[in-house]
């Protein structure tokens, strides 16, 4: 009798990780195990559970009464209106789109082998609660070993390899592991944690494009910037966003070098990396703010929307151009491998600046510009009011002008708003930094650009404005 019953509960724990739901991928890092259980209508449960799927002695902490968690939105601003599905295309696994415009993921590719659901895996890990939108059946998987050590890690643990590759910026194998049996992504994390071979473990996050709803460019005026004497030239500048229009007149001659990091997915939004492109370093009537910058522009997003891998290509991409600074005008959910690349690029000399987000005052903390070493921007307006819609928090670095500003687009000029532009904002004035005084550090001028900013608000760095309006030609001034 003992050894069935070992037996049996041997098999519902294979049971439980073979199909369980993806309803257990909650957000909710306050609820008990049985309360997800009890979400997620598994016999562990039993008859605690009340009929709406909370847990009868522990309540129902979602407050709702229904049995699924959502993860929080992420405001997609560019589009006004954007798809139901949060998903973004997955440019990776070889499947281009067809038809009209759509946020479905292609399907992924058949693996390389029979993939066996596994039975009897142990969690080596508590399971994750998993923030922030995702893709539902990936993982991303740091591995040390070689191809052979990824494709024994799929088959133990009853994945499929669908891409990997060298990662420069975070010195190892990086894989995208599908999960083809419906396992939650939190509870496959916790499964790998038992292969020592897996060095990082993280979801593959979505990130949303920072552009706000929305009349010459004030903001010149406003950063102590002088039209005349602007001037970014020859300073390498790399931004990730959407396809451009390059035959923009404003671009005319400023792109250097383009990178595809989706080349599966058709182009059919180009108007935010324009704008972004044309606000740093755009020519004639656009004018920039760094004149003769030369731009190293990837394409990662589509629809508003990219994930963790594509992302992470395009800053690999970015790094290998020798680029001074990367302008990364979009934000999503806190990611270690997306961290750990930030920190690598910054030792090795890069200015990163990114889009504080358009999520209003009780969003989350947006990333990247919320990791240390990375300049989070917040914009403001023509009469240094901050942008209603802005994100708040102590990351906040500083305020750049954002609301209501003319910049090239895919239909030839347009009245932008939103946290990305003014994060292009800041990286046009730093390339006149960069550009006076070549020699300049990083770190220097990220003090610089604090000790002499103007200040907005409570006195001293706050959470809305930072440590205030960015002023060019005082942190040009500071002396090392």
């Amino acid at each position: 009798m003992a050894a069935k019953a070992v037996i049996l509960h041997a098999a519902l724990l294979a049971a439980a990780f073979v199909a369980a739901p993806a309803l257990a991928q909650t957000n909710d890092p306050s609820l008990s195990q049985k309360q997800v259980d009890c979400l997620n209508r598994t016999t562990a449960a039993g008859a605690d559970c009340d009929k709406n799927g909370g847990d009868k002695n522990g309540g129902d902490k979602s407050g709702t009464g229904s049995a699924a968690v959502f993860l929080p939105a992420l405001i997609v601003d560019l589009f006004p209106n954007p798809p139901a599905s949060p998903a973004p295309a997955n440019p990776s696994n070889g499947a281009a789109q067809t038809g009209g415009p759509t946020n479905t993921p292609p399907p992924a590719p058949a693996p390389s082998g029979p993939v066996t659901p596994p039975a009897g895996l142990n969690l080596a890990a508590p399971p994750r609660a998993v923030s922030g939108e995702f893709v539902p059946d990936e993982v991303l998987v740091t591995v040390a070993g070689d191809a052979g050590a990824v494709q024994q890690i799929a088959n133990f643990f009853g994945l499929q390899v669908r891409s990997e590759r060298q990662s420069r910026l975070l010195g190892t194998t990086l894989v995208r592991y599908g999960i083809p049996d419906g396992r939650p992504v939190g509870v496959v994390l916790a499964q790998l944690a038992a292969d020592g071979r897996t060095q990082r473990r993280e979801p593959n996050h979505i990130y949303s494009l920072q552009q706000a709803a929305g009349i010459v460019n004030y903001a010149f005026d406003r950063i102590a910037l002088d039209a005349r004497n602007a001037s970014g030239e020859n300073v390498r500048v790399a931004v990730i966003d959407t396809g451009i229009d390059a035959t923009n007149p404003a671009l005319k001659g400023v792109i250097a070098n383009q990178f595809d990091a989706m080349p599966n997915v058709p182009i059919e939004k180009r108007d935010h990396g324009t704008s972004v492109d044309g606000l740093i370093a755009g020519i004639g009537a656009l004018e920039g703010m760094a004149p003769g910058a030369r731009i190293y522009h990837a394409r990662a997003f589509e629809g508003g929307k990219s994930t963790m891998d594509v992302i992470l290509s395009a800053l690999d991409w970015a790094a290998e151009q020798d680029v001074r600074i990367i302008n990364m005008s979009f934000v999503g959910p806190k990611n270690d491998l997306l961290g750990t690349a930030c920190r690598n690029a910054r030792a090795l000399g890069m200015v990163l600046v990114a889009a504080a987000g358009n999520n209003g005052p009780k969003a989350p903390y947006g990333y990247p510009a919320a990791f240390d070493g990375v300049i989070a921007v917040t914009a403001t307006d023509a009469k240094d009011g901050l942008m209603p819609q802005a994100n708040r928090g102590a990351y906040v670095f500083i305020s750049a002008p954002g609301v209501e500003m003319v910049a090239p687009s895919g239909a030839g000029s347009d009245v932008v708003t939103g946290t990305s532009f003014a994060a292009a904002i800041v990286s046009g004035a730093i390339a006149n930094l960069i550009h006076a005084a070549p020699d300049r550090s990083a770190d220097d001028i990220e003090k610089a650009l604090a000790a002499t900013a103007k200040d907005l608000g409570p006195k001293g760095r706050d959470n809305d404005f930072g440590y205030g309006l960015l002023d060019i030609k005082a942190a040009g001034a500071a002396k090392e």
